[in-house]
């Protein structure tokens, strides 16, 4: 079924079935072996120990073999490990890559940003990937990749898509409380469809139209929504629904006080999240987004959390 889907495939499943087939075939053969002499020399047949002779020649054998195995099977895992490390081809589309607690981001050389990684078909596509807080690993299973991504550094890696379709990438590497939300997908188009998504603004236009929704898609691509919930249930920080233009108890440098979520509450809240932590959760969850999140952002997030509070649809109405 994954045989052909990226130009890694075939090589990743050859030294798999060939590290396979040595491993189930010497468990079968020492189960079998151990069974056999469990018969052979139980206590009843055998009442009396007798001391056995050891063999020069037979501890030479299953020392050569089992060592021209163990070489053998890593020769196949490093001659297909080996391509990945090559340089990318330099009409390779370069998409940079951000993952984050607990989500990913993908932004192309149009400057085009999205949660999920769109790619041509029989394209070359370099990932140039980033992490802001801990460690991550991009892991698509039909393309048979993995490769950690360190924070502090930029990690490659690239391949070629070779059928349309969507398979599904996540990070392979425990990330914290909700390491198993970052997942995504990657979608394969045509040529042809690839082209007209990379330069459509019809979706721009509509989500400017939308109240909100430019928002939404900000928290999205942000990671945000991974621990903020937007249906008013508990995550590991407190759910964006009704919160807007609401009293909240808050804990400040060991003090608990009340106050108002505002635009100047939420503006403090993500650039110095560890200041007002709200009662009943933890701080040190939630790194800065200063530098990251601009001014025209944080108004579009601001403006839809109005949309999921009764606030503001109270200030609407009069």
């Amino acid at each position: 079924m994954y045989s052909n889907l990226s130009n890694f495939s075939e090589d990743i499943n050859t030294s798999f079935i060939v590290i396979f087939s040595v491993i189930s075939f010497f468990l079968i053969a020492i189960t079998a072996t151990i069974i056999l002499f469990l018969f052979k020399y139980r206590q009843k047949k055998n009442p009396e120990p007798t001391q056995i002779e050891g063999s020069v020649l037979l501890e030479i054998i299953w020392t050569i073999i089992p060592l021209g195995l163990v070489i053998g099977m890593f020769y196949y895992g490093w001659m297909a490990w080996i391509p990945m490390l090559s340089d990318a081809p330099k009409d390779a589309i370069e998409v940079k890559t951000t993952a984050r607690m607990w989500s990913w981001l993908f932004e192309y050389e149009n400057g085009k940003k999205t949660d999920t990684l769109y790619l041509p078909e029989g394209k070359p596509v370099e990932l140039q990937m980033t992490s802001p807080d801990v460690l991550h690993s991009l892991y698509i299973p039909a393309y048979r990749i993995k490769r950690d991504i360190v924070p502090g550094r930029v990690t490659n890696i690239w391949f070629e898509p070779r059928k349309t379709g969507e398979y599904d990438l996540f990070c392979a590497e425990y990330c914290g409380l909700q390491h198993s939300y970052m997942i995504t997908e990657v979608k394969v188009l045509t040529q042809e469809e690839f082209d007209k998504w990379y330069i459509d603004t019809t979706a721009v236009t509509k989500a400017a139209a939308t109240p909100g929704a430019e928002g939404l898609q900000i928290l999205r691509m942000n990671g945000c929504i991974a621990c903020h919930s937007l249906d008013g249930s508990k995550l590991v920080g407190p759910s964006y629904k009704g919160i807007w233009g609401h009293e909240a108890e808050v804990e400040t440098k060991g003090q608990k006080r009340t106050i108002l979520v505002d635009e100047a509450y939420v503006i403090n809240s993500i650039y110095n999240p560890d200041e007002d932590i709200v009662v009943g959760f933890s701080k040190g969850l939630m790194r800065s987004y200063k530098g990251e999140l601009t001014d025209e952002d944080i108004e579009k997030i601001i403006a839809y959390l109005k949309t999921l509070s009764d606030k503001h649809e109270e200030e609407s109405n009069e």
